[in-house]
């Protein structure tokens, strides 16, 4: 990877050492715990949440509609943890995992409260396709995590048969570039697997001078704007790794990283350092 003497120096965030995974019972939250539990390096703990719309009916039992009945969704939820749980194991019998929970509330409120106790370093959960706008508007668990999780965030993604086969990282000189490029750095240096360092050229002034120190001649030059270039990249990638500016309100919406990970086309991990994301006022 023609690493050079400099990127040696770079120290990767702690994102893999406490792994909280949010699981539904879809397939794409059981690659999401698939995913994660290849990534992490210490616990993993699965979190399934059901909707609170049960106590507004305020029933269970007979003639109460399924997804109204509090029971049902609470087993629901607990089948969801033992599946992924199965998973987890089938995958790799040595990982440790924390016992399953499960919870009542918005998911994404549920998570970052778990993650906020438990200190967690690494939130993630499986795509369902919703678009960006869509999120926006509607509240996804995608677009509320990306925006107000204490932690690194992943995005998961179907992957290819050895996960992760490429990783591409977004670097611009900038400092949370930086860290993000540490961690792409120490996965494909785990992993043995090719990693692409890709600089976009037609967004914001890049410091080239920082990325020539650390990355060298090894990466990808694009014209295109930040967003445009990353999503081209990870075409033929399976994990895509990018740095969080901790964007709040408005500016929020013009966030890379969330654009990223709503449009790109494998996993997304946004490299955020744990406790940098704390204001949950704002989307």
């Amino acid at each position: 990877m023609n690493a050079t003497a400099n990127d040696k120096k770079l120290v990767a965030p702690k994102v893999f050492s406490r792994v909280l995974v949010g699981v539904d019972g879809s397939e794409e939250s059981r690659e999401a715990a698939r995913q994660a539990a290849t990534l992490a390096e210490g616990q993993v703990t699965l979190l399934a949440v059901y909707d609170i719309a049960s106590a507004l009916v305020g029933g269970t039992g007979f003639g109460v509609p399924a997804y109204y009945d509090e029971e049902i969704q609470r087993e629901s939820a607990t089948a969801a943890v033992q599946q992924a749980r199965q998973d987890v194991e089938a995958q790799d019998p040595t990982l440790k995992v924390a016992k399953g929970a499960v919870a009542r509330g918005v998911a994404w409120d549920a998570l970052i409260d778990e993650a906020e106790r438990a200190e967690d370093t690494l939130i993630a959960f499986g795509s369902h396709g919703r678009g960006r706008m869509a999120g926006i508007v509607m509240g996804s668990v995608a677009t509320e995590l990306i925006h107000k999780a204490p932690c690194s965030v992943l995005v998961a993604r179907k992957r290819s048969d050895a996960f992760p086969h490429k990783i591409v990282v977004g670097i611009d000189g900038s400092p949370q570039s930086l860290a993000a490029y540490a961690v792409a750095k120490r996965l494909a240096e785990k992993f043995e697997t090719e990693l692409v360092p890709v600089l976009a050229h037609g967004g914001k002034q890049v410091e080239g001078h920082l990325v020539d120190q650390v990355v060298g001649h090894h990466r990808e030059e694009l014209p295109d704007e930040p967003v445009t270039a990353l999503v081209a990249a990870s075409a033929d990638a399976d994990l895509l790794v990018v740095g969080s500016r901790g964007l709040h309100g408005v500016k929020a919406l013009g966030s890379v990283s969330e654009r990223v990970a709503h449009r790109a086309r494998c996993s997304v991990l946004i490299v955020r350092e744990p406790g940098s994301q704390r204001d949950r006022s704002s989307t």
